[in-house]
């Protein structure tokens, strides 16, 4: 489906290489101060072509002719055509649209005949019997335009209503991991100061090696992204099939590229004991419970409980690579296929605002939910 939320829900459509890319977003709440600026800062973060380590060239089929040779660039300028009125949100459906500028879907004829490997074209055309091969159709990560357009929207709403702050970063690329990074103060400023948006000036060097050692072999590689969010209130979370984990988890994971997802101590804190693992409580000044460590990740029972909800994204190497592979079409036939650009050697850097965005929207939705509940209760006992 192509639609995510509950109260605070989305619906995404076009295609990589159609008129545009957009989305409808329904629940957000009225009176919120909202213009294109607001949402134009994480699609700048989002689109191709801002570094040497995340563009390359265009599609060869080695039964046929080289195709084209040159990054897709494309300004991606939002507008907002419906739900605001004198920069205010009215409650109502907001519609948001970017147009596609750079689409070139001729560059991918040759490739209807044969589909790459690991890439979604085999599986779309399973799904649905007839799929749009240029540049992937909705399986290209231009999709997202529409998901990073709702989650900015998410995010302004959290800012003004909590004070939520979420932060994502590159923590590994291949075998290259940070070391020491700070998840309580780590800000975007810091994280965009690196082509691969990581923090950890030693890590950054090698991965930049690493990134160009793929890119120079015309391949690619994977990676994995931290995100942390900060001042969440407690409560937010719908257990049992809705915790909030899980919700994080569907985020994610839907997210193109994606094969892994852990929160908190994920897969190391099954190889610790109870003693170790839990997380002490003790009583803050303002009243409520905190822990002194943070194992849980910020979630306990599918629920927040206010300490800083962090986890991980793991992103596989980009299908499309540049060295010739040797595989079949649709038929069965033998092919050799090759990608010449226009693809990423590593796609991990440019889904920082994807994670962010697409965290927002599930703690938006989390906390109106949430209100709605509190709100109703309140109402309740009051009456008694």
């Amino acid at each position: 489906m192509s639609s995510f939320g509950t109260l605070f829900r989305i619906s995404t459509f076009g295609e990589s290489h159609g008129k545009g890319v957009g989305v409808i977003v329904d629940g957000c709440p009225p009176c919120l101060k909202l213009s294109e600026a607001d949402i134009q800062v994480q699609l700048d973060r989002r689109r191709p072509g801002q570094s040497h380590l995340t563009t390359a060239v265009s599609i060869v089929v080695h039964l046929t002719t080289v195709i084209h040779n040159s990054q897709r660039s494309e300004a991606d300028r939002v507008t907002i055509q419906s739900g605001t009125e004198n920069g205010v949100t009215l409650g109502t459906p907001i519609s948001c649209f970017v147009p596609n500028q750079d689409q070139r879907p001729g560059d991918y004829k040759e490739m209807n005949a044969v589909p790459r490997p690991s890439h979604a074209d085999y599986t779309y055309q399973e799904k649905y019997l007839v799929a749009a091969r240029s540049g992937g159709g909705r399986a290209s990560a231009r999709e997202t335009i529409g998901r990073v357009a709702a989650g900015a929207i998410a995010e302004k709403w959290l800012k003004e209503q909590y004070n939520t702050e979420i932060v994502a970063f590159v923590s590994a690329i291949g075998e290259v991991s940070t070391k020491g990074v700070d998840i309580n103060t780590i800000t975007r400023d810091e994280v965009d100061k690196s082509l691969v948006r990581c923090p950890d000036k030693e890590a950054v060097v090698e991965m930049q090696k690493v990134i160009e050692s793929a890119k120079a072999d015309e391949d690619s590689i994977g990676g994995v992204i931290t995100c942390v969010i900060r001042n969440v209130p407690t409560g937010l979370g719908e257990p049992c099939f809705d915790k909030l984990e899980a919700k994080l988890a569907h985020a994610m994971l839907s997210i193109p590229a994606t094969k892994g997802f852990e929160v908190g101590s994920g897969f190391e804190g099954a190889k610790m004991r109870g003693s170790a693992h839990n997380d002490m409580f003790f009583r803050r000044t303002d009243g409520k419970l905190g822990t002194h460590t943070n194992f849980s990740g910020g979630i306990q029972g599918g629920i927040s409980n206010g300490e800083h909800i962090f986890f991980r994204v793991a992103f596989k190497p980009a299908a499309t690579i540049g060295r010739d592979q040797e595989t079949v079409d649709f038929s069965g036939k033998p092919a050799t296929l090759a990608a010449k650009g226009r693809h990423d050697p590593c796609v991990t850097p440019r889904a920082i605002p994807i994670v962010e965005t697409m965290a927002a929207l599930v703690l938006a939705d989390a906390a109106l939910i949430q209100m709605a509940r509190k709100t109703a209760g309140l109402y309740l006992q009051q009456k008694e």
